[in-house]
């Protein structure tokens, strides 16, 4: 684990100097036209998601993991093998569209896709040893990374997103940090480049996108398994 923390936070590094050495190339100008403001919008969108996603692969490993003994095949790891990742991909997805011009979005897309499928690669080679006949059943059950259609039209969210008000009070620092860093840069540039008028009718689009996350987050914490991780915790759940 702290490996791992020691690499991703060099490369988080490394892409901040290398933003800040040539903002010409990897940051975008945005412009007023309905591609850019589309992107943007969905952009932010897709971070919000991701942080859901996030946030609930990591409480519901917490609560029922059983400190890595036990192999998790409910909740978020029905939808995906790694939905921690899946929620990770989707914040980096977003923070692409809002910001970046599309041919850095490439090359910062290819070393994030890099970096992760070798963490899920071998995350699997130890889970085959941890549980050897469970887990190849499992990996014929659930996709790796990208969830089917089916599964998402033919399910509740609430079955495989869910969520409890003490996991959202943990990653409350790092859902704000990350949203709040990409809305100052991204309102920075578009007051500088289209004026607070124009900007207008996309904050407008932004607070209904804000307004979404706050509505699918009380929808999704009122889920069974968070009930009960709650009761044992003494936590009352919403």
């Amino acid at each position: 684990m702290k490996t791992r923390l020691k690499i991703n936070g060099t490369i988080i590094v490394l892409s901040l100097v290398v933003l800040s050495l040539f903002p010409g190339f990897f940051m975008r100008d945005h412009s007023a036209n309905f591609w850019e403001e589309s992107a943007e919008i969905l952009g932010f969108a897709f971070i919000l998601l991701g942080q859901l996603f996030r946030t609930s692969a990591r409480g519901y490993k917490a609560a029922f993991s059983q400190e890595g003994k036990a192999l998790i095949q409910t909740g978020p790891y029905a939808f995906v093998r790694n939905p921690m990742y899946l929620g990770i991909f989707l914040i980096g997805l977003g923070i692409v569209m809002v910001l970046l011009t599309w041919q850095a979005a490439f090359i910062v897309m290819a070393v994030f896709i890099t970096r992760y499928y070798l963490l899920i690669l071998d995350e699997e080679k130890r889970l085959r040893v941890l549980f050897p006949r469970d887990y190849a059943g499992y990996c014929q059950k659930v996709p790796r990374f990208f969830p089917s259609v089916a599964s998402v039209i033919s399910q509740d969210m609430r079955d495989y997103l869910p969520l409890g008000w003490v996991w959202l009070k943990k990653e409350a620092g790092t859902i704000l940090l990350v949203l709040a860093g990409v809305f100052v840069v991204d309102a920075w540039v578009d007051l500088k480049n289209e004026g607070a008028f124009v900007y207008s009718r996309e904050f407008i689009w932004l607070a209904l996108v804000l307004a979404w996350f706050v509505i699918l987050m009380f929808y999704l914490t009122g889920t069974a398994p968070f009930k009960k991780y709650a009761l044992r915790k003494g936590n009352a759940a919403l």
